[in-house]
């Protein structure tokens, strides 16, 4: 069933073609407006999400002609939760988040994922400027679902989760961050603070073009069960808290 004129006539404005040279067009769409409610914090936020093209020369109608027989129901895409005038704003927060199938959804104390994007959202919103990319294929630092739990269980056997993913023939950390980087150009101009506990990470992510001007740690949420986890990114992966944690029993 094709999409009529009057539907694309309501949507076409709400829609962005970010082109770059040599890059796949990215479609941008929003803002919509998404209440969030978590525990005692509730807030407004504009959320985008985007999705990466194929061919050229792509348009706005072509995109909606094609939806229907997209399948993107089979595979994810990536959004970003923005807040106050993340345009305009003098200094604005970023959380790059990689999607965490077990600790943003599941609630999972295996990690500090759930804590890190919940965090996220209140610091923005008492900070008044900032957004949150919510980011597809990166589940597990880029090795997928279905290999996170066989991660996992290597990890029930003794191994960290650096060792885990590299005894299953992954990198420690796979992840792009390239069509994010692309999309926050799109909304903001201006550098930003990121929010991540790895200096390393922000190293990166400026090589790749982010205009960034310092970062803020958000450790918390430690347990027992991700106690070692975390320990692991801090000697492994570059991890550098400002204080150490207090651990929640």
């Amino acid at each position: 069933m094709k999409i009529t004129q009057e539907t694309k006539d309501l949507l076409i404005d709400k829609m962005n073609i970010i082109k770059t040279p040599g890059k796949a067009d990215i479609c941008l769409v929003g803002p919509v407006n998404l209440p969030v409610e978590q525990g005692d914090f509730s807030t407004v936020f504009q959320w985008y999400t985007w999705l990466q093209l194929e061919g050229a020369d792509n348009d706005k109608d072509t995109v909606l002609d094609s939806l229907s027989e997209a399948n993107l129901a089979f595979g994810q895409q990536s959004s970003v939760l923005v807040y106050g005038d993340f345009k305009k704003s003098e200094d604005a927060l970023v959380r790059m988040h990689s999607i965490c199938h077990t600790g943003d959804i599941f609630g999972s104390k295996r990690c500090d994922c759930g804590y890190q994007l919940h965090q996220s959202m209140k610091m923005i919103a008492e900070h008044g400027c900032g957004a949150i990319f919510y980011l597809a294929d990166h589940e597990g630092r880029g090795i997928g679902l279905f290999s996170k739990s066989l991660a996992y269980l290597l990890q029930q056997e003794g191994y960290d989760t650096v060792e885990a993913n590299e005894a299953l023939g992954f990198e420690d950390d796979t992840r792009s961050y390239e069509g994010a980087i692309r999309v926050l150009r799109e909304l903001r101009k201006d550098p930003v603070t990121l929010i991540t506990n790895n200096p390393k990470k922000l190293d990166a992510l400026m090589k790749h073009g982010l205009t960034a001007k310092d970062h803020i740690p958000l450790w918390g949420g430690l347990t027992e069960d991700n106690s070692f986890y975390l320990d692991t990114k801090v000697k492994k992966s570059g991890h550098i808290p400002k204080k150490k944690p207090t651990l929640i029993v």
